[in-house]
């Protein structure tokens, strides 16, 4: 039996089994990279990048594009940096550790921002604003959104996050509409399935729950038990209520033909 004199240095995993950091199937992650490199991009700006799956597969589809990933997470950087040695990207791609608030790296033919809104503004409205100012005139952005399939009810709401409020997201048409509204228009809508969302969300804590299982006594294991189980009843509580869309949008110019 396990006991508390586990050593310190058998730290549970992190992560491990995610290929991609959000509910994204390797079918639609191979659709999205096909319509993007369609579009012949020279530069991909990755905002809230994590370790760049998406962007990396993209810059091997178009091999003269660059990419530019930003991410305040060093450790998800690194596996990045990491995973772009290995594929031969390193001259081609750079992980920057800063924020994406008001920042400079653009403009790009390619913007993703794949659940990373939060990280361009405080609201919606304010993130769509700047993936405008981000992207060239003729290219794309690639976003992925959370959005409710239905109205929560209050006694969901309570098993979700901290403070969970209706007003926390928009619905489907709403969001898409806010999105014309910031001056895109919607080539692709598409929203990630359930069987996407239960992969991604066993994944996220699959490597931990294994080794919380033969780790019971360790010093750490009341910790993360604790930070797994609250995870669990989170996700059980938006499971079927809270979707993640993915608008591929182009941004609308100010030319009018004659």
């Amino acid at each position: 039996m396990t006991t508390a004199t586990a050593p310190h240095d058998d730290l549970p995993p992190r992560l491990t089994r995610l290929t991609f950091h959000g509910p994204l199937s390797e079918a639609r992650a191979a659709a999205m990279v096909r319509r993007l490199a369609s579009t012949h991009p020279t530069t991909v700006l990755d905002i809230g990048c994590g370790w760049g799956e998406l962007m990396l597969r993209l810059l091997d589809a178009v091999p003269r594009a660059h990419g530019v990933g930003l991410d305040v997470h060093a450790g998800d950087l690194a596996r990045g940096r990491q995973a772009a040695e290995a594929r031969g990207l390193t001259d081609r791609v750079e992980f920057a550790e800063e924020s994406a608030v008001d920042t400079g790296r653009g403009p790009a033919d390619v913007v993703l921002c794949l659940g990373a809104s939060q990280a361009l503004g405080e609201d919606l409205v304010t993130a769509l604003r700047e993936l405008r100012r981000l992207v060239t005139d003729g290219g794309r952005v690639l976003l992925g959104e959370g959005f409710w399939q239905r109205t929560p009810t209050e006694v969901e709401l309570s098993g979700m996050w901290p403070g969970a409020s209706a007003a926390d997201h928009h619905d489907l048409a709403t969001l898409v509409d806010l999105a014309v509204a910031a001056g895109f228009r919607p080539e692709w809508t598409e929203t990630a399935s359930p069987a996407e969302w239960e992969e991604f969300e066993s994944a996220y804590q699959a490597d931990q729950e294994v080794w919380l299982a033969t780790h019971p006594g360790h010093p750490l294991a009341t910790e993360t038990r604790t930070r797994l189980d609250t995870h669990r009843s989170n996700w059980l509580a938006y499971r079927g209520v809270l979707g993640l869309a993915y608008l591929t949008l182009v941004p609308t110019t100010s030319r009018t033909d004659s």
